[in-house]
């Protein structure tokens, strides 16, 4: 008999799946607990569910489990996490210090099928989706190690092409029972796939973060061919329609690109586009890999985008570059590693 990964599911699935075993279903929310803050990793240390009952669990269920198979640390406090999968496939995440708060950028897929041009995931294609628990299980691997107050889905893959994984990680990692986050603490990042964004707000309450990336269809169309489908008039629409709870904003992620989408007319054209929808602007001088031609916009092009923005009462940041004397981007330290394996 197959054995359930029980952190696949959440705490409404476990008690199901208790349920199915002829047990009280308020033992789930006392597995629940062992699993995510207490990090049980065997139901032998369960000690307060009974030995007949963990003997049942160990018959019935596992506990799956994912440690880093290589981990970089920058200078400036970031940590770069491989995770192998049992299929031999891999996954990053990223630990962020900042403030006196963690903030873990966590991977929904392996690769990704979005081909935006100036991501290095991207270049692997899409091997296939992560279960809920292969999600989950990053947060349970950094967090032995470090504090995590903040999640961000902007890993490797697209989370909304794997909502039937994503909705229920959200679940659990939001979940008074599992790890505890508010849902203030939990960000979902979308290329802009326009369905899964209302469907997204149905599954689960959660930030929204748009990667936008430029302000023409023209342009958008070049470096993010989901815009062929979703143009941004449709995305806009979307963002305008995605359920926020009280003093929430959306966030736009940018992108910028040296000459291609920095100039002081996108910035005008940005905010005509966001104008009516409640959100704060994320600008990302662009991470410069092998392989890609795009270039680093200046720090002269940058400051002038991110003032225009300030003075027409737009709350902006422009993202500090963080980890540079490492692997950084999605997919470098995979591609890194994937690269001394064929030598």
């Amino acid at each position: 008999m197959e054995k359930t990964d029980i952190k696949n599911l959440t705490l409404s699935g476990l008690e199901a799946f208790i349920s199915g075993l002829g047990k009280e279903r308020f033992r789930a929310k006392q597995i629940f607990k062992w699993l995510y803050q207490m990090d049980a990793m065997d139901f032998d240390e369960m000690t307060n569910v009974s030995k007949e009952f963990r003997a049942v669990l160990k018959e019935r269920a596992e506990i799956s489990n994912l440690s880093p198979e290589a981990v970089e640390a920058s200078e400036d406090g970031t940590r770069k996490y491989l995770f192998r999968l049992k299929d031999g496939a891999a996954v990053e995440s990223v630990l962020i210090p900042d403030e006196g708060r963690n903030t873990l950028c966590i991977s929904s897929q392996v690769g990704c099928a979005m081909q935006c041009a100036f991501c290095l995931t991207g270049t692997f294609g899409l091997s296939r989706n992560l279960t809920t628990s292969e999600i989950v299980n990053q947060v349970c691997a950094v967090k032995r190690e470090h504090p995590v107050n903040n999640i961000v889905f902007m890993g490797m893959g697209e989370p909304l092409a794997n909502l039937s994984a994503v909705i229920p990680a959200v679940q659990i990692l939001t979940d008074p029972d599992g790890f505890q986050l508010s849902t203030r603490k939990v960000t979902v990042s979308t290329s802009g796939l326009v369905p899964e964004m209302a469907e997204l707000g149905r599954g689960c309450t959660v930030n929204l973060a748009v990667s936008l990336n430029a302000t023409t269809d023209e342009v958008r169309d070049r470096i993010m061919p989901v815009n062929r489908a979703y143009p941004l008039k449709e995305l806009l629409a979307a963002c305008k329609a995605f359920p926020l709870p009280s003093r929430r904003w959306i966030t736009i992620e940018y992108v910028m690109i040296r000459d291609l989408n920095d100039t002081l007319d996108d910035a005008k054209r940005l905010v005509r586009l966001i104008s009516n929808i409640p959100s704060k602007v994320n600008l990302i001088p662009f991470n410069e890999h092998d392989g890609c031609a795009f270039k680093s916009p200046t720090q002269e092009t940058i400051d002038r985008f991110h003032k225009y923005l300030l003075d027409k009462h737009v709350t902006v940041i422009t993202r500090s570059s963080r980890g540079g004397d490492i692997s950084a981007a999605c997919g470098q330290l995979k591609g890194k590693l994937d690269q001394m394996q064929k030598d």
